[in-house]
């Protein structure tokens, strides 16, 4: 179909405008030609056979010149009319072109930035600044849409910069390791067995960037949707497995441990949320400091809320740049490649609340460290 005979909500609302002003008028004229015949009836006040005398001279009945009246003004109006009729019907479609053009206008606009965007133009906006009317909220919506896809666009970008990042470091260290013992002709069973442990400790920690990233993705992937998977789950027992895990780098560092565990039983993938407690405790043993404290809690606040407090000592964190941290590799506000660990314990966590309904936030302590409170929706 011709662009030009589409249906097109201009030319439909064009149509629309000119029914309903062509049938008004129609509605109108129907009226006067009734009026006419009600309206005009002279001879009902004059006595039976008057006759009324006519400019030429000539004579008629009273009853004949009424007729004749009528007959006229019913001629004249229906030709007049239909003349109006047809030119406030053409006047009619032609203005509703005409303001609907205008009124539609910003809707073109919204398409024709759509049609435009891309990865590159995704910084073009509508910035309507006509009436505050629906347009102006269409057009409004639009460049919000267009701010969370702008900031969504940013961060993947950065994601991928930092992943890339992270996954190059061990292995240009593997390659460097390799090149420089095999150039070596005189390296000896030693230096082949050291070489063997830096390649082994590289893929180490690549193996563990790939794991974190494959979790991050797993649990993004059920944030808003229901899991696939929701059995009842202790997070004592998460907590438990943890510190368990983590004994040998807490005896190291000398930590003083209290926990406050109670039943905290949640409805969830028991998988997920045992890496959740598991990230928590990791990151307050690895950001700790020698002799500082570790502190765990679970309870229940209130019927059908589960809470989960891990809090530690360490290195000072600035409070403005704490929702930092739950962004993947990000650390204290700073983008964090090459620091300890793979940068993606706390955006785990993150994704893992949300893939469960809960809520995770972090208050920095006085003198460093930080707590992590996250709550969640206890087992029904």
């Amino acid at each position: 179909m011709s662009p030009l005979m589409r249906p097109t909500l201009r030319l439909r609302l064009t149509v629309l405008n000119g029914i309903l002003l062509v049938g008004a008028g129609a509605i109108m004229l129907v009226l006067a030609w009734m009026l006419i015949d009600n309206v005009l009836h002279p001879a009902d006040s004059l006595l039976p056979g008057t006759e009324v005398a006519l400019a030429d001279g000539s004579r008629l009945p009273v009853e004949v010149w009424q007729d004749r009246m009528v007959a006229s003004a019913r001629a004249e109006l229906l030709a007049k009319g239909l003349l109006a009729l047809i030119a406030i019907g053409i006047a009619g479609v032609a203005g509703a072109y005409v303001v609907a053009g205008r009124a539609l206008r910003p809707l073109h606009r919204v398409t024709a930035t759509a049609q435009r965007l891309g990865g590159e133009t995704l910084d073009q906006r509508i910035r309507y600044s006509g009436a505050n009317d629906e347009v102006a909220e269409l057009a409004a919506t639009f460049d919000a849409m267009l701010d969370r896809l702008t900031e969504s666009f940013e961060s993947q970008k950065r994601f991928v910069a930092n992943a890339s990042h992270e996954l190059r470091t061990p292995l240009a260290v593997m390659r460097t390791e390799i090149d420089v013992t095999l150039s070596d002709d005189e390296a000896d069973i030693q230096e082949y067995r050291r070489m063997a442990m830096v390649v082994r400790d590289a893929s180490e920690r690549a193996n563990g960037l790939v794991d974190a990233l494959l979790i991050l993705a797993r649990s993004e992937a059920q944030s808003g949707r229901r899991l696939a998977r929701r059995v009842p789950f202790d997070l004592t027992d998460g907590v438990h497995a943890a510190l368990s895990a983590q004994k040998n780098e807490m005896a190291r560092l000398k930590l003083d441990v209290a926990t406050d565990l109670r039943p905290a039983v949640v409805a969830g993938d028991p998988g997920l949320l045992e890496r959740l407690a598991g990230n928590l405790i990791e990151n307050a043993v690895r950001y700790n400091h020698l002799h500082g404290r570790l502190w765990v809690r679970t309870d229940v606040p209130a019927p059908g809320v589960v809470r989960l407090v891990v809090g530690n000592t360490g290195f000072e964190v600035d409070q403005a740049d704490v929702p930092g941290l739950f962004e993947p590799f990000r650390r204290g506000g700073r983008e964090r490649t090459g620091a300890r660990g793979s940068g993606l314990g706390l955006s785990i966590v993150n994704a893992v609340c949300e893939a469960h309904g809960a809520t995770v936030g972090a208050v920095a302590q006085p003198g460093g460290g930080l707590e992590v409170t996250v709550t969640l929706p206890g087992a029904v």
